[in-house]
Order: C-alpha cells, then structure tokens, then sequence
C-alpha cells in the first residue's frame, strides 16, 4: 500500500496517460497559500494537461516541506516573498491555492480583482457571506472561480460514471448515497483543522465533494437540506472537531441524495477512506468503489454496473485520465465552461453551506 493511499491530505493522483492541450509556455499558473496538500494535486493536473507552474508564494515557514515538494518537481518555478509578485505578472493566468479554508474566499477575490483566474482547494469558503463576496466579483470581474472537487475531477471512475448516466445507461437517476470516511490521523494535523472558524465544519469542508457530484450527475443547480447533522462523538479532546456529518437533500428534480462523513476510516484499512458512490436509476444502478476495493484489492476505479440485460464489472484506472484540467485550461483560454460552470462551482458549494448551517442548529 503506498503512503499516498494511506494519507488522504497529500493525496496527489497523477495521469497514467498524461494528454497535454495546450503547448509549454501557453498556459502559465502559480501555486499560493500550500496549507492543504491538495495543492500537489491540483498543480500535477494542472501541468500534466499542458500548464507551466511559474510561482510558489507561501507566507508560513510551517509549509516549508511542500514549498520544496513543488519547487523539486517544478525547478524552473520561482519561490516569491510576496502575492503581489505573482498578481503583477500579466503572463500568470491562474492562481492555484490552497489556503486554510476561513482564508479561501477573500483570496480568490483578491486573485480575480487582479484579473487572474483562481482555482481553490474545496471548500471554497466557510460562509455564505464569502460566497456572495465571491459571486459579486466574479460576476464583475468576468474571471473565473473554480474548485478542485477532487473526488470527482481527480478520480477516473467517478469522471467515468458521468459518461455512462449521461449516455442513459442507468436512465434516470431517481437516489444517490455518497458516502466519505476519511482517515483522522489526529497527530499529523496542523492546528486550523480543529479550529471551527478556520475549517469551517465537517458538511462545509469534506461533504462538499459530495454536493458537487449530486448536482453534477443530475445536472440540477439547486436544492432542499431536509435533514443535517453533525456531531463530535470520540475526540472531546478536540471540542471543535466534528468528526461525524450526514445530510439528506431533495433536488430540484425530485431525486434525493444521502451525504455520509466521517472522520472514523480505521488504520487498518487499505486507503485512507472507502469512498463509495451508489446511484440508482429507473433502468440500472451504479456502484463506484474509487479508492480501493475493500476487503479484495488494493485496486481503486471500480465500478459495478448492473442494467436491464446484464451487470458488468467495469476497471478503469490508467484508461480515462484526469479531462478536467485541460478542460479548465482551455476554458481560461477560450472563456468557455466545459471544465465547471461558475454557477455550479458557487452552487455546490451554497448548498453545502446551508446544510452546515441547518445541522449546527440541530446540534
């Protein structure tokens, strides 16, 4: 089992295949704030599809060690004393970041206000004031918004199954259960992870990955919490962590969706959370196991399709690839939303936050 399998905060998938879209040098980023390890991520996919990383600007000596991760991958990167270095540079198109979650908002709006595009670690906020501030820019600015909901964007099987229900082969989705455990690995964990007002609570920050994929696969913008919760039920030493969330949401459509979360994915499993994804439709249902395939395999990007002449288990690491950064790249490019709609970015994120909201006050 590799670390990277083990520990989900440095989680940096990388491309089997890796297909450029655009030629070196057309498409440049920098990387600011390192203090979540998905930063690794969204930089590997972001250069794997064609991008140069220019920049890295990172204020806390604390994350030194990534600094170094991407300056030793990246050596023509230049480490910078200050954003303005970066914001300054009309050849920076994209400002890839990865802050403490309380500080996502303010700045992406900085990074748009200086007519760059961000593209933020989720969550990409802690409250729904940062997300009318954000919305507001954005839509002034004409800039782009975009986040890296990982379990979807940076996972084949779950990039995969979008294909099969949208070519119909399930029909159509009527439920969704999306369920997230994540290893807590308490000692490793810099102090704003226990700290409510930086992280932001446990639907804000893990469940919305989740949020993302019920819009995403029904193609709806919106939604109804009809029921959330969240507690802390064995780490009283940190009485600020939630390490339990669940929520229920009616879409627009009429289909519902079951959220899980949890802090709770034991040592001794194979990954650092079973994350699986099960859908149901009015012709077929759909099981993905994106991690690995507990209790038989470390394989991860499985998926069980079951439909009205058959089930067929279907394995797809190394055969789908990582399109969703080059579709960002060229949606930078070219203005367009291939990648992620705006409103979809702001409105998964929106609904997550209600969800927050609704199960603090059931607490």
């Amino acid at each position: 089992m590799t670390q990277q399998k083990k520990d989900g905060m440095n989680y940096a998938p990388t491309a089997a295949k890796p297909k450029p879209v655009v030629e070196k040098g057309e498409f440049i980023i920098a990387a600011a704030h390192l203090d979540h390890g998905h930063i690794m991520g969204q930089v590997n996919g972001l250069t794997e599809a064609g991008g140069v990383l220019k920049y890295i600007y990172e204020p806390d000596a604390a994350n030194a060690s990534k600094v170094d991760g991407l300056k030793e991958k990246h050596p023509q990167a230049e480490i910078v004393d200050s954003l303005d270095r970066i914001l300054e540079d009309d050849d920076v198109h994209l400002v890839a970041s990865a802050a403490i979650p309380n500080l996502r908002g303010p700045l992406g709006c900085r990074v748009m206000e200086a007519g760059k595009d961000y593209f933020t670690d989720k969550c990409p906020f802690t409250s729904l004031e940062q997300l009318d501030q954000a919305r507001e820019t954005a839509a002034r600015t004409g800039q782009k918004y975009m986040v890296y909901y990982s379990e979807r964007v940076h996972v084949e099987s779950a990039w995969y199954v979008d294909e099969l229900i949208q070519n119909g082969a399930i029909g159509d989705i009527v439920h969704m259960e999306i369920f997230g455990p994540h290893s807590l690995n308490k000692a490793s964990r810099p102090d704003w992870f226990f700290d409510k007002n930086q992280y932001g609570g446990i639907l804000t920050d893990i469940a919305s990955h989740q949020f993302d994929q019920f819009l995403h696969y029904t193609r709806q913008l919106s939604g109804e919490v009809l029921h959330a919760r969240v507690d802390n039920l064995a780490n009283s030493d940190k009485p600020e962590l939630e390490d339990i969330g669940e929520a229920v949401l009616k879409l627009d459509n009429g289909v519902s969706c079951f959220s899980r979360v949890n802090w709770f994915s034991p040592p001794g499993a194979r990954g650092w959370g079973d994350g699986r994804t099960f859908i149901t439709g009015t012709k077929g249902t759909i099981e993905i196991r994106k991690y690995f395939d507990a209790g038989r395999s470390n394989e991860g990007n499985v998926i069980i399709l079951a439909d009205q002449q058959s089930e067929q288990l279907l394995k797809v690491s190394g055969e789908v690839g990582f399109p969703f950064f080059g579709q960002l790249i060229l949606d930078c490019l070219n203005r367009t939303e291939k990648a992620m709609s705006q409103v979809h970015a702001f409105a998964a994120a929106e609904l997550s936050l209600r969800a927050q909201a609704i199960a603090e006050g059931n607490r």
